[in-house]
């Protein structure tokens, strides 16, 4: 219907079609959504807009019910209804968003769907009061107000209606001669109209019909049989925090999990199985979900908020309001660090550092492997001074062995992984691995680098980086963020800060625009952070560092 057939086998690809909707990509979309429950204030700002401007047209948004539990959504239905602009608004309601939805919203939803009387009720009410003589206008405000009374008895629509939407439903949205007719019904509705539509996720395919959650981002998969084509790695940052979370549980009664709506994709399902009721699930509502743990510290519970770091955004105020600001001790489990690889410009997980690490009282890390990540979480575990967050990338561990026992790693001291006396890579998670390869590079040309994991992203290890500067030595930081204001920036910061003149330091960051989707490693490579260009950019450092000695005359 958009023209883009043709183009289909590129989805999510490199320089391909977008996974989700892209004005640039379409004429026919008019928004951009990859996060939840930004539609109906989309819509109503587009109404205020043509009727300010004196247009005609109707403005339509479709939200599923799983993004109808965030604050943002409710927020505009409040709105909505008290503006009384013409916007139809679609509820598409299935029940799922990635995982099955949650709370007292998709409850209410629940009873709406499973009231197979409501339709035939209000049908028959209101073809009772057309029979009925109009006899001035007194009859007809007692006949509204029967109407309007009835309503509490069969419609369970109700609450959309006291907002102030008139409330179409449910209808099936499989059927489309009906659906199609309601639509009609709901364009000749004056002011706000909701349609309440029922479908099925998966409809169409089997297997994707009965696992609706292992389906919202399917893997290659047998067509046949629905078979998913598991790929044979070593275990994801992701499975490596869900099991040692489980081992930490046990040892630690207070420890909380909380989750926005992400239980599977944040690696809690078995945390969940285990510890049923300390696994919190709110629904789309990472505000809420800050709060909620800054709440659980203050009664001296352990609460892990675990949260794609694209996600956590959304957090932002509660986490510098109500966590921050208290100097509270809860702990952020920030996933998705980094390239997100198809999900693209719109979930890239490259902005936390940056507006994490100006926040006073925050401790910020990174493990350079599975295994550190272990010794990160233990240490988050014993940490009792405040907020403390780690984040991991959405990518396959190195395969290092798994240490049985935990330990805490110093706060704020950093680890040389390979000595040097040439320059010096402080390098940030993923990219530990990177610079050791730039090194092992520069090493055939003689040149021996030092390459430092520089895991505290707050606080720096100050001594280490004082003795570099002492030592003299070029220094290149690597971190897989956001340049601006991130740890490249921070160390910039300290040596200003300590008025260290004549130091040569570059810093190999994410450029100012935002990265489309791609492979993690395409999109590294369009940036620059490889190990050739690590090479590259040392050797011009090299070079920057040692002038070339005058020629006698």
């Amino acid at each position: 219907m958009t023209g883009r057939r043709d183009r289909f086998d590129t989805l999510r690809k490199y320089k391909g079609l977008c996974g989700f909707v892209k004005r640039s990509e379409s004429e026919h979309d008019v928004w951009e959504a990859g996060h939840s429950s930004t539609s109906l204030s989309a819509a109503m700002g587009m109404a205020i807009a043509r009727d300010l401007q004196g247009e005609d047209y109707r403005v339509v948004a479709v939200i599923g019910d799983g993004a109808l539990t965030g604050g943002m959504a409710l927020e505009a239905l409040n709105h909505i209804g008290h503006e009384q602009k013409n916007v139809t608004i679609i509820l598409n309601d299935n029940e799922m968003s990635i995982a099955p939805n949650v709370g007292a919203l998709h409850n209410y939803l629940s009873k709406i769907r499973s009231d197979k009387h409501y339709r035939r009720a209000k049908e028959e009410v209101e073809h009772l009061l057309k029979k009925i003589p109009a006899i001035g206008g007194t009859l007809a405000k007692t006949a509204e107000k029967v109407k309007d009374s009835l309503k509490y008895l069969v419609m369970h629509g109700v609450w959309f209606e006291e907002l102030g939407l008139t409330y179409i439903g449910p209808v099936d949205g499989h059927n489309l001669p009906l659906l199609l007719e309601t639509l009609k019904q709901a364009d000749k509705v004056q002011g706000p109209v909701l349609v309440h539509v029922v479908t099925t996720k998966g409809k169409g395919y089997t297997p994707a019909e009965q696992d609706a959650h292992a389906w919202h981002g399917a893997s290659p998969y047998k067509i046949e049989s629905g078979q998913m084509i598991k790929a044979v790695g070593n275990p994801m940052y992701t499975e490596v925090f869900g099991s040692t979370l489980i081992e930490l549980g046990e040892r630690d009664e207070r420890i909380i999990a909380v989750t926005p709506a992400m239980p599977g994709g944040s690696g809690l399902l078995k945390f969940a199985e285990r510890f049923p009721s300390r696994m919190i699930d709110v629904g789309i509502a990472e505000q809420h979900a800050a709060t909620l743990c800054a709440g659980m510290a203050v009664q001296g519970m352990k609460p892990v908020f675990a949260v794609y770091s694209t996600f956590m955004q959304r957090a932002y105020d509660q986490i510098v309001h109500d966590i921050c600001r208290m100097n509270l001790n809860v702990t952020f489990a920030i996933d998705r660090a980094g390239f997100v690889g198809a999900d693209g410009e719109t979930h890239q997980g490259v902005y936390d550092i940056a507006f994490l690490r100006s926040l006073p009282n925050m401790v910020l890390m990174m493990p350079k492997d599975e295994n550190e990540l272990r010794h990160m979480m233990f240490t988050a575990l014993q940490y009792d001074d405040g907020p403390i967050a780690y984040r991991y990338p959405r990518i396959n561990g190195l395969g290092v062995p798994l240490d049985r026992e935990l330990k805490a790693i110093p706060i704020g001291k950093w680890e040389t992984v390979r000595e040097g006396d040439a320059a010096a890579i402080l390098a940030v998670g993923p990219m530990v691995q990177t610079a050791q390869e730039a090194a092992d590079a520069l090493a055939k040309e003689g040149l021996q680098v030092r390459v430092v994991n520089a895991r505290f992203i707050k606080p720096l290890d100050e001594a280490m980086l004082l003795q570099i500067g002492k030592d003299g030595l070029p220094i290149l930081t690597m971190e897989e963020g956001a340049a601006l204001g991130g740890f490249g920036s921070a160390v910039l910061e300290y040596y200003a800060r300590e008025v260290m003149d004549g130091l040569h330091i570059r810093t190999m960051g994410i450029p100012d625009y935002f990265v489309e989707h791609g492979s993690v490693k395409e999109q590294r490579k369009e940036v620059g952070l490889t190990a050739e260009q690590a090479a590259a950019q040392l050797t011009a450092l090299l070079k920057a560092a040692r002038p070339p000695k005058r020629q006698r005359a």
